[in-house]
Order: structure tokens, then C-alpha cells, then sequence
């Protein structure tokens, strides 16, 4: 009865204007959470599966789709549409080929055999993962490593086989050579073969009847190598330097992996990185504030020259364009270094340094002279203010 069927872009929870990958998203969903296989016995289950599959097998196909659209179920009742199958729909025609190998081999682990691929065939080993330390200089301007790894070699008594000398590998008696087993299972829809890799091979084709003493069957020697990492410059904290083929062997004659080298920058007591970019802080002192002169800036190339300009106020901030971190691009292109100038109050002053700032600030007009203190009211009031006024005056601000 076409009323008591359930709208099938609401059996599958998508919108009418759903595309095709969405209509093939919701339905595996689906299909994964019902199917028979999963829920056994479960008769609730199987009729949903049933549902969610009729409802795919029509909106997937544009004409039925169309049919559906303008019609509804009746597009699939008695002489509107076709007969047959579930529910009156006839699921000839319908492709789930791909959909249930992608279903199946999250089912059962494997793929179908629509799908499968051959797993002893040459493979890339597995890659190699190992951490150095180096200096925030370091990181800079690159630098040459030397890292110990234990790498696998061909072993030399059985020369890469793993069969005693004298013996040689078997095919696998199980796979027949191929590496690859194939299940079969009954589903709705008839019998699905999935295809898994072989357990008594591990998909190499090949069984080993007398393992060489050597190796015990594994065709490799592990030993120690030291290999020289070439640490280029601007690298950053966490980033890693490939070394190809310096890592695990390969299976049936694959290339060998990698070796990834990760790199920890220490970090520095004065100098901050920010991408291509240095930060650093310079105290500077009063005098050298109100007065100008030279000040002696630490970079990552040495101590640079830098003219304070007369009247520089705390906080203010300088640019040595250049003297940051070089691009991994492109080595010749540096970033740059961000000085912020702190003016530093002494804490300690002799008395002879006291006495001569009383001095300094009598003579400036200062607030440390009675004149220009609170007691002298309106006296005050409209005199000039002097050198020390104006300074307080700018920390004030």
C-alpha cells in the first residue's frame, strides 16, 4: 500500500535537492548501521536495510528519480512503473557495486573483489622517526648533525630470502602466490566476495619452510649507522628534515622509507622568534634617553650600533631590517629584528650620584627643588616648567 510507505528522501534524512554523493553518503550510513550482517536475527533491522536500499535504488537513478518526483509510489505500482522485488520496486538495474565495496570493506575489513587490489606487490617501507636538539643559533644558520639510527640490512647469510641457506621460499599454499584470500558472504542482495590479505603469508605470496638462523626468517640485520643530517637554515621548532630511503626496507622489492629527523630549538635568554622574525628588549639608561647617543644592540650576528635619537621615551620600539631569520625558501631573504627600548631606573645610587642629581634637578627646575614644590602655590603657577618637569611630564603621558 503506497500510503503506508515512508517518503524516500526522508527514509534516507536528505532533502529533495539532495545530489548524488549526498543520496550515496546517507544510504551508507545507513546500510552500515542495518545491514543484516551486522544485526542478525534482527528483523527490525533487516526491514530498515530493506527500506533505506529500495530508497537509494530509485533516487540514485535519474529517471526513476524523475518518475518518483512526479509521481511518487505509484511511479512503481501495478502498471505505472514496474513490478517485482521489495515492496512492489524491482531492484533490476540498480548499480550498488561501488557502494557496497566501500560497505564491505568496512564491514568485514578487506575490499570487494570488484575493487581489490593486488597486496603483494612492491610496497614503500614504513618511515623512520627520530628527534635532535639544536641551538636557537643553530636554527638560524643551519648546521651539520650526526644522528644514530639502527637501520635494517639484507641479511648477509641468507642474502635477503629468510630461508636457511640451501632452502628457498614456498609459495604460500593458502593464497596460491597471490597474497590475497577471498570470503564470501550472503547479503540482500546475493553473495559479496571480499578480499582480505592472507594471514599465513601476510600478503607476500611466499611461505618460509626453514627460517635462517641468522635472521629467523625475516631476511634483515639490524645495526647501528650514523647518518649526517644537514640542519638548513630558518628551520623552527618542530619542523622536520626528510632523508630518503634511510628508513624500514621495502616489501617484495619497494623502495625503503624515510628517515624524519625532528627538530627541538632550544630556546635563547634574550631573543624571541616569531616566524621569520626576532624580538628582543635593550635597556638603555636616563641619560642615554634624554641626552642621545650610541647603545650596543646583541643580534644573532653580533652587536650592532644603534644611535638613540635625544628625548627617546621607554617602550619605544626599533627596526634592524635584515638581522632576522632567513627564509627555508630562500636563504638570501632575511626577516627582521624588533628592538623595544626600556629606560632603566638605577636603584642604587652612591652619594655622590644622589648629590649630583639634586644637583642636576636644581639647576632644570625640577620638583625635587622647593621653588616649584606645593608650598610655593601660585609662585609657581606660571613659571616655565623645566627640563626634569618635562621629562616627568613625558612618563606621565
Amino acid at each position: 500500500m503506497a500510503e503506508s510507505k515512508r517518503d524516500y528522501y526522508e527514509v534516507l534524512g536528505v532533502s529533495r535537492d539532495a545530489d548524488d554523493a549526498a543520496l550515496k553518503k546517507a544510504y551508507r550510513v545507513l546500510a552500515k548501521k542495518y545491514h543484516p550482517d551486522m544485526n542478525p536475527g534482527d528483523v527490525e533491522a533487516e526491514k530498515k536495510f530493506k527500506e533505506a536500499s529500495e530508497a537509494y535504488a530509485v533516487l540514485s537513478d535519474p529517471e526513476k528519480r524523475r518518475q518518483y518526483d512526479q509521481f511518487g509510489h505509484a511511479a512503481f505500482e501495478g502498471g505505472a512503473g514496474g513490478a517485482g522485488g521489495f515492496g512492489g520496486f524491482d531492484f533490476n538495474g540498480a548499480d550498488f557495486s561501488d557502494i557496497f565495496g566501500d560497505i564491505f570493506g568496512d564491514l568485514f575489513g578487506g575490499s570487494s573483489r570488484r575493487g581489490g587490489h593486488t597486496s603483494n606487490g612492491p610496497m614503500k617501507g614504513s618511515n623512520i622517526r627520530k628527534s635532535i636538539r639544536i641551538t636557537f643559533e643553530e636554527a638560524i644558520f643551519g648546521c651539520e648533525k650526526e644522528l644514530e639510527v639502527i637501520l635494517k640490512e639484507p641479511c648477509k647469510t641468507c642474502n635477503g630470502t629468510g630461508a636457511k641457506p640451501g632452502t628457498s621460499p614456498e609459495t604460500c599454499p593458502k593464497c596460491g602466490g597471490k597474497g590475497q584470500v577471498v570470503y564470501t558472504s550472503q547479503s540482500f542482495f546475493g553473495t559479496v566476495q571480499n578480499v582480505q590479505t592472507c594471514p599465513n603469508c601476510s600478503g607476500s605470496g611466499k611461505v618460509i619452510r626453514e627460517k635462517c638462523p641468522s635472521c629467523y626468517g625475516t631476511g634483515y640485520e639490524s645495526s647501528k649507522k650514523r647518518i649526517k643530517v644537514s640542519i638548513p637554515a630558518g628551520i623552527d621548532n618542530g619542523q622536520s628534515v626528510r632523508i630518503r630511503e634511510k628508513g624500514e626496507p621495502g616489501i617484495n622489492g619497494g623502495p625503503r622509507g624515510d628517515l624524519l629527523v625532528e627538530v627541538n630549538v632550544s630556546r635563547h635568554p634574550i631573543f624571541q622568534r616569531q616566524d621569520v622574525h626576532i624580538f628582543s628588549t635593550v635597556p638603555i639608561s636616563f641619560a642615554q634617553a634624554a641626552l642621545g647617543g650610541d647603545v650596543k644592540i646583541p643580534t644573532v650576528d653580533g652587536d650592532v650600533l644603534y644611535t638613540v635619537k635625544a628625548g627617546t621615551k621607554t617602550d619605544t620600539k626599533v627596526r634592524l631590517k635584515g638581522k632576522g631569520v632567513p627564509s627555508l625558501r630562500n636563504s638570501q631573504v632575511r626577516g627582521d629584528h624588533y628592538v623595544t627600548l626600556i629606560i632603566q631606573t638605577p636603584e642604587k645610587l652612591s652619594p655622590e650620584a644622589k648629590e649630583a642629581l639634586r644637583e642636576f634637578d636644581r639647576l632644570t627646575g625640577g620638583s625635587l627643588n622647593p621653588e616649584n614644590g606645593s608650598e610655593s602655590g601660585t609662585k609657581s603657577k606660571g613659571k616655565k616648567k623645566g627640563f626634569m618637569g618635562k621629562v616627568k611630564e613625558a612618563f606621565d603621558e
